[in-house]
């Protein structure tokens, strides 16, 4: 049980939640992270991000020119906030550091992180509430979105996303949003970050589910924790042990359950999460060579440690 109020608390301070009293020092940090500009990412297409009329309830990280797609198409990738919170910017440095190597991103949502943000941070939860602000289904839509938006006449997205490059993917509660999907044939790839399947119960609908949804997986799998010091480091792993139908990576760095999301450019775990996107979205031969042991480029950061299974 205490394990459980841990998890819960940190996930509320994860995703910018109000302290009463004197300012806490996740509120702290949030102000701190505030202050970082809003960036294009490193990749090759500087990104944007922005509120689509035609998505309310999303922020949308993209490539600001969209010319180059019409040959080389867009990837798809959904994310989950953490706390399954609504704030659609909590990890904005991450997304369009993503966006920036050829990607749709998208988050549910407003946009209430960052020196830009429209409106107002909120809490993440009512006090006492098992509810979530946010829920697997507002990621279902946003990948409904832009299948239809791939097709519809009109949209600035028409023939440009490529259906064969979709990630689901999102962060402590957020992972758990995009495991409920991970039967959507439509997904290629999941990613799972500081995150995991609860061994017992939560007191949280949305991240209680059983450990039998790990069956349901049909792509590559890779899971990104913050070493032992990240409150879901047990539950990801365990969840990492349990997977055997498909191929599947854990990667961990040493940064307890916070991430690098507030690092400009989403900092290290960002940079992991494009190269496993450019090499089973994209066939990346160099994103791949990345994560070769011994002589790849994560397999020598001594920050990082690698395992993986069942072929990959």
């Amino acid at each position: 049980m205490l394990k459980r109020l841990a998890l819960g608390a940190a996930l509320v301070l994860a995703a910018g939640g109000c302290a009463t009293g004197p300012q806490s020092d996740a509120a702290k940090m949030m102000a701190a992270a505030d202050k970082v500009p809003d960036t294009p990412g490193t990749g090759p297409y500087p990104a944007i991000m922005e509120i689509d009329p035609d998505l309310p309830g999303y922020v949308v990280y993209r490539p600001a020119d969209l010319t180059p797609f019409s040959s080389e198409k867009l990837g798809v990738f959904v994310w989950g906030n953490g706390a399954c919170a609504a704030d659609a910017t909590s990890a904005r440095q991450q997304l369009a550091e993503i966006a920036s190597h050829g990607f749709l991103a998208i988050a549910p949502g407003t946009w209430q992180s960052g020196p830009n943000a429209k409106v107002a941070r909120t809490a993440v939860r009512p006090k006492d509430s098992t509810d979530s602000p946010t829920s697997a289904t507002d990621l279902a839509y946003a990948l409904d979105w832009a299948m239809a938006e791939n097709g519809r006449s009109g949209s600035r997205y028409v023939g440009l996303i490529d259906p064969d490059a979709i990630a689901l993917a999102g962060y402590s509660c957020g992972g758990i949003q995009a495991l409920r999907l991970a039967d959507d044939p439509r997904v290629d790839t999941m990613i799972v970050q500081n995150s995991g399947i609860f061994s017992e119960p939560s007191p949280f609908m949305e991240m209680n589910m059983s450990k039998d949804q790990l069956r349901v997986l049909h792509s590559p799998v890779l899971y990104l924790l913050g070493g032992p010091s990240d409150i879901a480091y047990g539950n990801g792993t365990d969840d990492f042990a349990r997977i055997e139908n498909v191929p599947a990576m854990l990667v961990n760095i040493p940064t307890g359950h916070g991430g690098t999301y507030n690092q400009p450019n989403g900092g290290k775990g960002a940079a992991i999460v494009v190269d496993w996107l450019l090499w089973q979205l994209r066939g990346d031969s160099a994103a791949k060579a990345a994560f070769a042991c011994p002589q790849g480029k994560w397999c020598r950061d001594s920050d990082v440690t690698i395992e993986r299974k069942n072929g990959l």
